[in-house]
């Protein structure tokens, strides 16, 4: 699993080729058996592969979702705030396991955070994609994790980059 950490990066230019068979189905399956706080599994997943829908997905945002528009499949992550008052966190932890489950299968992703965020004419990300999908009101939307074979490689960040002093042990400042 650290092998997987230390080679984990945000990518954003995929190849054509489509995610399917065995690599969708364990990918469907990380996401299913994520954890939850008291197991109430208050997310759904859309997964998107329709280049249309992608498009238009990628516009949801003023800045940082146009390259959705060039992956090969993209994955809303939705919860039902409703059903758990954690659902954030529930879905946040399934959007990293999903990153690096499709990591584990040499597949390139990046997270699209969409909770809070406003498209360019000022409207709610989050009622843009519901308006798009579908998806009832209540469900919230939190992220979408663009997903694909990547076509771009980034290196590792090195291990003298990673800054210790934000380590404590039992109190603040205890190094």
């Amino acid at each position: 699993m650290i092998e997987l950490l230390r080679k984990r990066r945000s990518i954003r230019k995929f190849s054509d080729a489509k995610i399917d068979g065995k690599p969708l189905l364990l990918l469907q399956e990380a996401l299913l058996r994520a954890p939850s706080s008291r197991d109430l599994k208050p997310c759904d997943f859309i997964f998107v592969d329709d280049t249309a829908q992608l498009l238009a997905l990628s516009q949801c945002k003023a800045q940082g979702a146009a390259f959705l528009a060039g992956a090969p499949l993209g994955i809303v992550i939705c919860g039902n705030e409703l059903k758990s008052d954690v659902w954030v966190e529930d879905c946040s932890i399934a959007s990293t396991l999903v990153q690096i489950t499709g990591l584990s299968l040499g597949l390139g992703s990046c997270w699209i955070q969409i909770r809070n965020r406003l498209a360019a004419d000022g409207t709610a990300s989050e009622t843009l994609i519901r308006t798009l999908l579908g998806i009832p009101d209540s469900l919230r939307v939190l992220s979408i994790i663009a997903l694909g074979y990547p076509e771009e490689e980034k290196v590792p960040v090195p291990d003298e980059d990673l800054d210790f002093r934000k380590i404590h042990f039992n109190r603040y400042k205890n190094r």
